[in-house]
């Protein structure tokens, strides 16, 4: 588990470097909050201020990530051209992925399905290795989950309620 997060840490460290404000969401939420499964990216909710969200733009294109559309990158950091991205082409993410290391792929948010203070206010930190990451609670990530539906959702739903049981002492297996 812990070898498949370091292709990450390199890229939680850089965000935390430029102070971007974000939260890990998806699978490897999922993964880190104790749940070992395949997932083939990182999902993130970035604060999509404009000033964050190029912070966030700029980090990753400087580890040699490239947008999937044919677009500039940087256009997401613009609240004007991300919106119709979402309404014209249903956007959910923005995804971006590194040409060199095809493992290393980011997916952010378009459009958030909560509130980002409230998700960040309950986010809870992890660490890889000597790097700490903002993940989202099993509460914000079960609603999302929910929300997206899809079987291997509701699989992780089931497993994270499991172990959000055990961590407040109402599951004894």
């Amino acid at each position: 588990m812990i070898s498949a997060m370091t292709i990450f840490e390199s890229l939680f460290h850089a965000l935390n470097d430029a102070e971007v404000r974000y939260v890990v969401v998806g699978g490897l939420a999922v993964v880190m909050h104790g749940h070992a499964r395949l997932t083939a990216d990182v999902d993130l909710m970035v604060d999509l201020d404009p000033e964050q969200a190029e912070r966030a733009i700029d980090v990753l294109v400087r580890l040699g990530l490239r947008p999937r559309l044919p677009v500039n990158p940087q256009d997401f950091a613009d609240r004007v051209i991300r919106e119709s991205w979402v309404l014209q082409r249903r956007m959910r993410v923005f995804s971006m992925f590194d040409p060199s290391n095809p493992m290393r792929v980011v997916d952010l948010f378009a459009e958030h399905p909560l509130p980002f203070a409230e998700l960040w206010a309950r986010s809870e930190l992890f660490k890889i290795r000597e790097t700490t990451v903002r993940v989202a609670s099993i509460p914000d990530l079960v609603f999302m989950k929910r929300l997206a539906g899809r079987p291997q959702d509701l699989d992780d739903i089931t497993r994270l309620e499991t172990i959000q049981r055990k961590r407040e002492g109402r599951d004894s297996g």
